[in-house]
Parts: C-alpha cells; structure tokens; sequence
C-alpha cells in the first residue's frame, strides 16, 4: 500500500533560486570530488548517498512529516535515478576522464537542456516550446564555446555519450516520483537506494579493500559531498523542476561549467579569457531565454 502526500508547488521565483543553486554546487564541486581519487568510487558513492539520506530524513523527522513508501511505479522512477543517474553518471564521469578531456566531456553534458527540451513535451504528449528549444541551442553553444571542445580517444565518446544519457535520465525518472510523493520524500528514497547497491556492488567486487579508512581530508570532502551535492543540490533541482517543467528547469544545467570556470578563476587555475566570457554570456542569454514564461 502506498501512502500519498499532498505535493505543494513552490513559487516560479524559489525554484529558480533552486535550480541555480543546485548546479551551481555540482559544478563547484569538481575539485572537491578530485580529493577522493584515491578512495574506491563506489564506497565513497555509497557513504556519500547515505550522508545525504541521513541529512534529508533529518529534514522530515523535524518537520513532523512522515516517509511515505513508494508504489511500484515509484521504484521504476527511483531506480531510473539511481543507475543510470547516479551511481552510472557518476563512474562514467570519472572513467570518461581518462579517455577524453574535460572540455569534451562538459560539452557532451552541455547537450543535456536541448535533449530534455525535445525528449520531455514528447513524453508529456506536447509540442515542444519554441522559447525553450531556442534557450537550450543557447545554452548548448555557450558551453561548446566556453569548454573548448576538447578531443577524445578510445571509449572516450561512448563513456561521455553515457554522461550525458545519465544526466538527462536522472532529471526525466524523478518527474513522476517527485509529484506523487514529494521532492525530500523521492531524494530520501533515492539516495538510501543508491547508498545500499553502491555498498553491495563495492563488497562484491573489491571484498575488503572497498572499505579504506578515510582521512580528514576525505571526511571533509563526503561530508560536502553529501550534505551541500547530494541533499541541497538534489532537493533544489527537483523543486526546479516540478514547478517549471524538465524542458524549462533544463537550460539551467549549463550554469555547471560556468560555475567551474568561475571557480578555477577565483582559485587561480586558469585564467579568464574572452572566450570564457562569450561562452558565460551565451549559456546567460540562453538560461534567460529558456525560462520565460510559455
């Protein structure tokens, strides 16, 4: 038996403020993921999961709201997050990088707000937005121009294509989820799934050598992983997206490499350059754009 929420929709302005926060903090987050190279990827995928589970049943143990259970439709949606979408996003992610640069790689994912700008009115049985498709081409461009392109070789194409599969499946199997049963309930329910299988499958192929004692480094960096990339963000995007739609919340994935070349710059580790600043102001154009009201 499942147990139904009432889903109240959040104001266009603080779904914005979601959306923008959640991929700002999943592009800062690229050098805080380096500091884990070392540790197995799916332990410290699984202890970041069950941070993020635990921050967000915290959440709803305050606020006096029950955790519903999910149908099995729910489960189809979930478990469409959690494989592709988090667990597989995030090993083709990090295997990707040493066939393809980078820059390839943040413009494979660039391709994410066109593909849900055509993939979701389909699927809702609906012409897609004409302002929509013209922000995410937008979009699209700016990261092309702002990632340089980049090369690849080897696997490196099929592993960044899966990227991308992943990023669009994990935003299009939360849709659902997140309308039936609430946006902390779907992450909640997401992230104890992905913590267990991360752990199952970690066991299962590395036995002893999957559980490392982590550092203070590594405490510090799944801690930030957990809590702000996986409880924050996750809840932002969603809320994002079930006020304005995939096809609209879409066009903001493209603040991610924005955000990291922001970063890299604030930090030192590159320079800003006019390149940088044309691709910034297209992917701008394009987020404004995109979000107009159809």
């Amino acid at each position: 038996m499942t147990t139904s929420v009432l889903v109240e929709r959040p104001s266009v302005a603080r779904a914005v403020s979601g959306g923008v926060l959640a991929t700002v903090l999943v592009g800062v987050s690229v050098p805080v993921t380096g500091l884990l190279a070392h540790y197995p990827v799916l332990s410290g995928q699984a202890i970041r999961y069950g941070i993020g589970a635990l921050a967000l049943y915290a959440v709803l143990v305050r606020g006096g709201r029950p955790l519903p259970r999910p149908s099995w439709r729910d489960l189809l949606g979930i478990s469409g997050m959690v494989g592709p979408g988090m667990l597989g996003f995030n090993a083709a992610v990090l295997t990707a990088q040493r066939y393809a640069e980078p820059g390839f790689i943040a413009a494979m994912l660039g391709g994410a707000p066109l593909f849900l700008a055509l993939i979701v009115p389909l699927l809702q049985r609906r012409r897609p937005a004409l302002v929509v498709l013209l922000g995410a081409t937008g979009v699209v461009l700016g990261v092309v121009i702002l990632s340089g392109g980049g090369s690849w070789h080897g696997p490196g194409l099929l592993l960044s294509v899966l990227t991308l599969v992943g990023e669009v499946l994990f935003t299009v199997s939360g849709m659902g989820v997140t309308e039936r049963l609430g946006v902390v309930e779907t992450c909640v329910w997401a992230c104890m799934v992905a913590a267990v299988v991360g752990a199952v499958l970690s066991s299962a192929l590395d036995g002893a050598a999957a559980w490392p004692m982590p550092t203070a480094t590594d405490v510090v960096a799944l801690l930030v992983l957990g809590i702000l990339v996986t409880a924050v963000a996750f809840c932002g995007w969603y809320t994002c997206v079930s006020a304005l739609g995939a096809d609209r919340a879409g066009v903001l994935i493209g603040l991610m490499p924005v955000s990291g070349l922001v970063t890299s710059v604030l930090l030192g580790a590159q320079s800003l350059t006019a390149v940088g600043i044309l691709g910034t102001a297209l992917v701008a154009v394009g987020c404004a754009i995109g979000l107009r009201r159809r």
